[in-house]
């Protein structure tokens, strides 16, 4: 796990729950910080294939993040229309070629939105 920098995002660790099965499953993302709000790409590679950990958020948005300074309860979303091309353009800063690689996919990679959980729902499991 490594915080994010001016020039570089950072990585968590984001524990889902399989949406077929119920088992936790674990995925290594890159991300940044917006405000309270972490942000990643669901990409699997720039492969066509929607990675397993998005379906599941998709499935069920409440997950857990392990950051450099400890787990945290998340709920996941897609950002869309203003939002996502604000997003888009911040992770561009870190990735030069972002439009190019976005082109190889069929489909628009959606701009993942990990917010803080409200408090009631604020467990860490």
């Amino acid at each position: 796990m490594r915080r994010p920098t001016g020039d570089q995002w950072g990585m968590l660790r984001l524990r889902t729950v399989g949406r077929r099965t119920g088992v936790e499953r674990v995925a290594i993302l890159g991300y940044f910080e917006d405000g309270p709000d972490l942000v990643t790409m669901a990409m699997n590679g720039w492969g066509e294939p929607e990675p397993a950990w998005w379906l599941n958020l998709q499935s069920q948005p409440d997950a857990t993040v392990e950051l450099v300074d400890g787990p945290r309860v998340v709920r996941a979303r897609a950002a869309v229309g203003e939002e996502r091309q604000r997003l888009w353009a911040r992770w561009a800063h870190f990735d030069k070629r972002l439009d190019q690689y976005a082109t190889l996919r069929s489909r628009e990679t959606a701009v993942v939105i990990l917010e803080p959980a409200p408090h009631e729902a604020d467990r860490v499991r």
